[in-house]
């Protein structure tokens, strides 16, 4: 299955060839560029999913190239690659547009993952969920509430609604504990733990447990070595719009 079409703008053969490979094995279609005055012309053709861009480049400098595809693409995922790793560099480029800046050396596993995550966040906005139901109750994503039976109610905290919300929004798959800490409490995951993705996700499991009516029906489901995912039990009720 083809995963999206990228381009590897890279004046180093080996890196460039490298990078391209692991790609192509992952399943994506890879168009490469050895300058960035080839690059710029690759990068700006439609049907492009990603750009990997090296910021040396001869011809035309990475941060040129980028300028030329946020002109032409405002919105075009481009990831920045670089032997350069000072703070300066690296908020230089992400001020330009870059949406993820790695330094070499990197790992290919280090790169997909990058990549991967880049292409989830660029992809179509998930449309905003106003009510779900769950087992016996009604779950208020606006009011943050809990309602079932007669004169039952459970407040939700702001972090476990927009939890919620995300793990409902992206339903199709696992989501890993360094996605939600960077998408729903909005900071990066560099050399911090994730215990407190888990925390809150058990406390909303205690909050939803007597709403189901069942010990069976799990709210959210642990997968493992990945992460967690909205359980078949949720379903959305209304949607805004």
């Amino acid at each position: 299955m083809n995963k999206g079409r990228v381009v590897v703008v890279e004046d180093e053969p080996a890196i460039r060839r490298g990078v391209s490979d692991a790609l192509r094995i992952t399943g994506y279609d890879v168009i490469e560029a050895a300058d960035g005055a080839a690059g710029s012309i690759a990068a700006c053709q439609p049907q492009i999913d990603l750009v990997l861009l090296d910021v040396m480049l001869p011809r035309k400098d990475g941060l040129q190239v980028l300028a030329d595809i946020r002109k032409a693409h405002p919105t075009r995922p481009v990831i920045m690659l670089t032997a350069r790793g000072t703070e300066e560099d690296r908020v230089r480029g992400l001020q330009l547009g870059a949406d993820d800046y790695v330094v070499k050396p990197f790992s290919a596993r280090e790169l997909l993952a990058r990549v991967e995550a880049v292409l989830r966040r660029s992809g179509p906005a998930p449309v905003a969920i106003n009510t779900i139901q769950y087992g016996r109750g009604t779950i208020d994503i606006p009011r943050r509430e809990v309602r079932w039976g007669a004169n039952h109610r459970a407040e939700l905290s702001e972090t476990e609604t927009s939890l919620l919300h995300y793990l409902m929004s992206h339903r199709e798959r696992a989501v890993t504990r360094e996605e939600l800490l960077e998408r729903v409490w909005g900071i990066t995951t560099d050399g911090l733990e994730t215990r407190t993705v888990d925390m809150h996700v058990a406390r909303l499991r205690a909050k939803l447990k007597d709403v189901a009516g069942t010990d069976d029906d799990e709210a959210i489901l642990t997968v493992r070595s990945r992460g967690y995912m909205a359980g078949p039990g949720l379903l959305v009720l209304s949607q805004a719009g």
